[in-house]
């Protein structure tokens, strides 16, 4: 990132930290349609998007005196709105199933699986997952996670967050087949 925008978010993170309003409206233009794309993806709906960014925004300037730097503003910000998604979907009580559940493993390599196809069919095949396929297909593929750090977030075995995203990718692959 440019260090005068650094300088800038920074400026503006510090004027929101002492109540300004009309920075804290600045902050929420400059992030909304970043946070509303991530928590679209690990969604059911629209709605439910918009209320976890609209949640991740409240919790982000009611925590925002604990924000040290140690991150842009930007990486927390997501953080929190990933980690209200994952808890609005376990409230749905998402099925989690082992990677030593599955029987044989999977020889299929990433590339194996790629065809060129319309990034429409794959939006909406991704939208057509179910949540657990979405939510880790989205913080694997999307978000850049990697599985162990997929598995610290939703308190899963690594072996289950791999297995549940190769799952994902079959499925969407048929899903588009369908389309």
């Amino acid at each position: 990132m440019d260090e005068n925008i650094r300088f800038t978010h920074r400026h503006l993170v510090e004027r929101c930290k002492h109540g300004d309003r009309k920075s804290q409206k600045e902050l929420f233009e400059l992030y909304v349609d970043a946070m509303y794309n991530i928590a679209l993806r690990m969604m059911d709906s629209k709605e439910e998007a918009e209320d976890m960014v609209q949640e991740g925004f409240t919790d982000a300037f009611r925590y925002l005196p604990s924000f040290k730097y140690e991150s842009s503003f930007g990486a927390w910000l997501k953080r929190i709105v990933i980690n209200k998604c994952i808890n609005q979907l376990k409230t749905k009580k998402i099925k989690w199933v082992s990677y030593a559940e599955i029987p044989g493993h999977y020889a299929e390599k990433e590339e194996e699986m790629v065809d060129l196809v319309d990034i429409a069919k794959v939006v909406k095949g991704i939208s057509m997952l179910p949540n657990g396929y979405r939510q880790i297909f989205s913080l694997y593929l999307i978000e850049g996670y990697d599985h162990d750090e997929i598995s610290e977030i939703l308190g899963i075995s690594t072996s289950t967050s791999k297995s549940q995203y190769h799952r994902a990718k079959k499925s969407l692959m048929k899903i588009i087949k369908q389309i």
